[in-house]
């Protein structure tokens, strides 16, 4: 039998060690031995675990690896995985999820990103100007994540889809219980989140339907009303989930990227204050390098549907298969000196976004948003420093991604 068909004993996924700096250091060897390996999970079952990246890539892409079975009633509990349910566009495969896909992508376009860079950066602009002005006065510590990496893409998805701000807050606190990882009893924080989401949205869906606007939840709704495209709990569900996707992961790529920077390279953060028309090409070394996902997964485990072959491997119908997307980012034979990083690497082909039918449907609005913030603080607060020891910055356990509760920084330096 090959060793990628045995059951590693020693392995357990989620694998210990990721942090927002690397993946869990097995993986090195993994990738180098067996890129597919049959793992257990704390879920309960064995899955098989993709490391490398020609092997992520392939099954990211692969229809007969099914997102819809995880989540039928009789799916096997797969460690490491978020809460989700039949309705989210990231539960369905094929014409299903096609059908979702379809109804937002108009808003999504690179040229209706662009059209937006305006108004990014006024957002971006009216949360740093009072902390411009709190330098000037003090040199007292600042939270960055509630004054900047959370308010600004919450700001901006909440001005897409036409949310009120009031809104949004409470969505942000019911969706970090939501993403917590493998929390799925019948009171769980996660359940109980995607409850409170799922009500808030009934709420706003209700309120946007008696006044529609010119903004992508009305866009939605008629949608749903006129064309009957989509059922009401698909509606209901397709807006939070856009607004979970729309902030929360930006904020957290965004707040561990200032971190990495001013804590770990300070040389590249000043190289970046040096020439601010470097920073679109280290957004994207930013996104392969800093960790986002804390089981070095996206939490979207998959079931084969059919037997395939990967990397060399049988995998047979209804077994499950989990993709390490922060390994793959780490593979040496597409990314030269993979564990460093290089601010200016070119190319940079990495899969943060994920890729095939499930690719980030607003990878353009985030990697605006990431340029827009991470020049707005290079260029205002070139001295930008952690006012703590590193040690003592909190992070939120527990979640899909690596999350900092708060980020305390001096703004002079």
């Amino acid at each position: 039998m090959n060793v990628t068909e045995e059951v590693q004993e020693t392995q357990v996924f989620p694998l210990a060690g990721s942090s927002y700096r690397c993946p869990a250091p097995q993986y090195a060897r993994l990738r180098a031995e067996a890129p597919v390996v049959r793992v257990r999970t704390e879920g309960g079952v064995d899955a098989w675990l993709v490391t490398a990246y020609d092997e992520a890539r392939e099954a990211l892409a692969d229809p007969r690896l099914s997102r819809a079975e995880t989540v039928k009633p009789d799916a096997p509990r797969i460690g490491g995985a978020m809460t989700s349910t039949p309705d989210m566009i990231i539960s369905m495969d094929g014409d299903e999820h096609a059908r979702l896909r379809r109804l937002a992508a108009g808003a999504f376009t690179a040229r209706r990103i662009e059209q937006m860079r305006p108004g990014i950066q006024r957002i971006a602009d009216e949360l740093l100007d009072p902390l411009a002005a709190s330098a000037s006065a003090s040199s007292g510590p600042v939270d960055l994540v509630e004054r900047f990496t959370v308010p600004m893409p919450l700001t901006v998805i909440g001005q897409l889809l036409g949310v009120p701000m009031e809104v949004l807050w409470l969505f942000a606190a019911h969706a970090r219980d939501f993403v917590t990882v493998d929390d799925q009893g019948e009171d769980s924080d996660s359940v109980n989140g995607l409850a409170k989401l799922t009500e808030s949205m009934v709420d706003v869906v209700a309120q946007k339907r008696a006044h529609p606007a010119e903004d992508l939840l009305s866009d939605l709704i008629a949608a749903r009303d006129s064309g009957d495209r989509l059922s009401e709990q698909e509606l209901v569900t397709f807006a939070f989930t856009l607004i979970g996707a729309g902030f929360d992961t930006t904020a957290n790529q965004l707040a561990s990227s200032v971190l990495a920077l001013i804590a770990h390279h300070r040389d590249q953060w000043n190289w970046l204050a040096e020439d601010r028309s470097r920073i679109p090409r280290a957004v994207e070394e930013l996104l392969r390098h800093v960790n986002l996902f804390s089981t070095d997964s996206a939490g979207n485990p998959r079931i084969a549907v059919e037997d395939l072959e990967l990397g060399g491997v049988r995998i047979a119908k209804g077994d499950a298969v989990v993709i390490a997307i922060s390994a793959a980012n780490r593979d040496g034979r597409v990314f030269p000196d993979p564990d460093r990083l290089d601010l200016a690497r070119t190319p940079n082909p990495h899969l943060s976004f994920g890729h095939g039918m499930h690719l980030c449907l607003g990878k353009q609005l985030t990697r605006m948003e990431l340029e827009i913030a991470v020049d707005g603080l290079v260029r205002r607060f070139p001295d930008l420093s952690l006012a703590v020891p590193e040690s003592e910055v909190p992070w939120h356990l527990g979640g899909i991604n690596h999350a900092l509760e708060t980020l305390p920084v001096s703004l002079r330096g």
